[in-house]
């Protein structure tokens, strides 16, 4: 499969810095792929949004790789266990490859959260000095990297 990497990694960032969380942005980067518009592939991302509805736990970023794994290594029929097999294990090289380059695939640790913080569901206000604050918009850009280098080894 022939990606332009850059571009994946160009629009991901776009669209975490348009206001869309860090799993829709990874996401709506692959929208093409995905074979869905985008509308769609933004609803269907937007819970997983800091860490699972910001509970700050499997980071989004990692979310929007596992949703768009799903596509192009679906597993859609219960009993075929050799297509469950293969879409967990691109989801597991994925996740794998994000924690060796992030640290961590947690979104609390990732924050330098302390572990059992509490937040409720109001998303902060984007605004400069949010995107200043938050290395969310590298970190979305580098999940883009690590999806996109993937797929062109299929």
């Amino acid at each position: 499969m022939t990606i332009d990497i850059d571009e994946r990694e160009r629009r991901a960032k776009e669209y975490f810095h348009s206001g869309f969380n860090c799993c829709q942005s990874v996401a709506l980067a692959f929208s093409g792929l995905a074979g869905i518009d985008e509308k769609a592939l933004a609803a269907a991302a937007s819970g997983f949004g800091g860490g699972f509805g910001r509970l700050r736990e499997v980071c989004g970023c990692v979310s929007g790789m596992t949703l768009i794994a799903g596509f192009v290594s679906p597993a859609h029929e219960p009993s075929n266990m050799e297509a469950r097999r293969d879409n967990y294990a691109l989801v597991q090289e994925l996740a794998e490859e994000f924690r060796k380059k992030e640290g961590s695939i947690v979104c609390r640790e990732l924050l330098g959260l302390a572990p059992g913080t509490k937040e409720g569901p109001t998303p902060n206000p984007r605004t400069p000095e949010y995107y200043k604050s938050r290395s969310c918009g590298d970190r979305v850009a580098a999940a883009a990297r690590i999806l996109a280098e993937r797929l062109q080894k299929i």
